[in-house]
């Protein structure tokens, strides 16, 4: 009985607790054309961190579409140096992130648009 009791909180404990949920509610917009190769690289390279459409992943990464992430604290070149070379914790407690492997400059300033563009739709500008 005594495992059993065991087994069972930790169930209730997993099944309350999610890594995969988003932390932050976001509006996603149409995707214009322009951003098409930046979501794609996104959801390539972000999202098991950063979640789909930068909402975050509990346990996993920060939302991106938040006010700390806005141009006027984090300008674009610093999301340039986090995903080309990583970057130490600072806002949040999931850690450093780790420098992006296998992603061009070219395709990192397309990352960069597309966060940008699903900032904006979400009053961050």
């Amino acid at each position: 009985m005594k495992y059993l009791s065991f087994f069972l909180l930790i169930f209730y404990f997993l099944s309350t607790f999610s890594f995969s949920e988003h932390i932050v509610e976001i509006k996603v917009p149409k995707i214009e054309e322009q951003y098409l190769n930046g979501e794609s690289l996104f959801n390539l390279n972000c999202v098991s961190c950063h979640g789909i459409n930068g909402a975050g992943v509990n346990g996993a990464g920060p939302p991106l579409i938040h006010k700390v992430y806005e141009p006027s604290h984090h300008g674009d070149g610093s999301f340039y140096s986090a995903i080309k070379y990583g970057v130490k914790s600072h806002h949040w407690t999931f850690g450093n992130m780790a420098a992006v492997k296998n992603v061009s400059d070219e395709e990192i300033v397309d990352i960069i648009k597309y966060i940008r563009f699903i900032q904006r739709a979400n009053g961050i500008k």
